[in-house]
């Protein structure tokens, strides 16, 4: 059966001065959006949602950098949504520490939590904590082995490039599962895929835009890999976390969240040297068309390409909705909630088994 849910950063909305320069949220503003955060998550296990993921930020607007502990609060507050690290910015951690928080969580909530292991999709974490941006691909690598050894080992010896060696050293606390699920997060890059496959772990792929079809060879890839290297069919998974919403009616779900989605990417593309502002236009190729990789409609139309995208990657683990990429107040995101839950989720299942 597959899991449905929502992605999630922990989002300020700030504001801007005369001059369109952003102010500093104030103290009360942040500890209002992480209650209203921990309010959603709440929600959703009330609505029969299945899994919440929290990403990880260090940027004036989110409040997410560290994410498992936010996780924590939530899993004290719920008895059975699955929660997840969404992603957890592997690179720039350290594994040993990483392991240690999510057993914890682990103990708090008998079980539930879960990592997306990822290089992160904005690059701040790496001078923040001394690390070299252009080595983010073997930081990856070797601390996700590390991890992984903790995971199945009590007693650590290692070494390697970035951490300093362990001879003979305990890991503890241990976790509530016997193994925590790992998930490897991956973009578009082969190489990632590739990856995930000759480890045998599951997939979470993050599809941020174009069409959803372009991802089908690269999954075919990480099956591929991961039989080649030996592992069971039922060890190789994927899941998706895509950018949506839902309203009752189209209109009013294209209407509320096109405007933020605009500004969120527009200004990510200008820090980024893509090219000017997102049209509205350029944003209905992606979100109108069937083919599109935006979930945003009325119940119908999302359960629809929920059900696509199932259809194409031959069966999924998981589906999560990220909505707060566009500046929806939490009226907006909890009226989503509800719709996710109790109108799209029963289509899905119905259709899907």
């Amino acid at each position: 059966m597959i899991k449905l849910g929502i992605d999630s950063f922990a989002a300020v909305k700030l504001e801007h001065d005369a001059h369109g320069i952003p102010k500093k949220s104030t103290p009360e503003q942040r500890a209002e959006a992480i209650e209203q955060l921990l309010q959603r998550i709440e929600y959703m296990e009330e609505v029969g949602l299945d899994v919440f993921g929290l990403g990880e930020h260090h940027r004036p607007e989110y409040l997410d950098s560290s994410p498992l502990t936010i996780l924590a609060a939530a899993a004290a507050r719920t008895s059975r949504i699955q929660l997840r690290s969404a992603v957890t910015v592997l690179s720039a951690a350290d594994p040993v520490r990483v392991y240690q928080q999510l057993a914890a969580i682990d103990l708090i909530s008998k079980g539930r939590i879960g990592l997306v292991a990822g290089r992160g999709s904005f690059s701040e974490a790496f001078p923040l904590f001394g690390l070299q941006f252009e080595d983010y691909d073997d930081l990856y690598e070797e601390k996700l082995k590390l991890l992984l050894e903790i995971r199945s080992k009590e007693v650590i010896t290692w070494s390697g490039r970035f951490r300093p060696a362990m001879n003979r050293q305990p890991v503890y606390p241990r976790s509530y599962q016997n193994e925590i699920p790992v998930w490897v997060g991956v973009g578009g890059t082969p190489a990632s895929f590739a990856r995930a496959g000759r480890l045998g772990l599951p997939l979470m792929i993050a599809i941020i835009g174009g069409e959803f079809e372009r991802f089908a060879p690269l999954v075919q890839l990480y099956y591929n890999a991961g039989i080649e290297a030996g592992h069971p069919q039922e060890k190789l998974n994927v899941s998706i976390h895509a950018l949506g919403f839902v309203a009752e009616d189209s209109t009013s779900a294209h209407d509320q969240f096109f405007p933020g989605y605009a500004k969120t990417f527009s200004k990510i593309g200008q820090e980024r040297g893509w090219g000017g502002m997102v049209t509205r236009r350029s944003y209905e190729m992606q979100a109108v068309n069937k083919r599109g990789s935006i979930v945003v409609g009325d119940p119908a139309e999302v359960a629809e390409k929920i059900i696509a995208y199932n259809t194409l990657f031959g069966g999924l683990a998981e589906f999560r909705l990220h909505m707060n990429v566009a500046e929806l107040s939490h009226e907006q995101l909890t009226s989503a909630i509800r719709l996710l839950g109790e109108e799209v989720a029963p289509i899905v299942r119905e259709s899907v088994g």
